[in-house]
């Protein structure tokens, strides 16, 4: 085998460490503590049913919304991307 050029246990390992991250990271963005009560982004009233389902609640529902929805895009893009510009399916005897 050519030196330079990960085994497959090195790129399962990557591949976990990424996911492992990602989980840190999500668990780390999980409300704690008190909730709010007017959204730390817009001021708006965020009604009491909301800060007891979501205990340490910072946003309203409009404002995580639209964060929901804008970080779908961005999902969505960086998924088209990666369809056009992967390398997954190279073999680097192909090369």
């Amino acid at each position: 085998m050519a030196s330079g050029w990960a085994n497959d246990d090195a790129v399962n390992e990557q591949i976990n460490s990424t996911i492992e991250d990602a989980i840190a990271r999500a668990r780390g963005e999980i409300p704690r503590g008190e909730s709010l009560y007017e959204c730390e982004e817009c001021g708006a009233p965020i009604p009491q049913a909301r800060r007891e389902a979501i205990p340490g609640v910072r946003l309203c529902i409009l404002v995580s919304r639209r964060k929901i929805y804008k970080n779908q895009l961005i999902q969505d893009i960086i998924a088209e991307v990666r369809k056009t510009a992967s390398y997954v399916n190279y073999n680097w005897r192909d090369v």
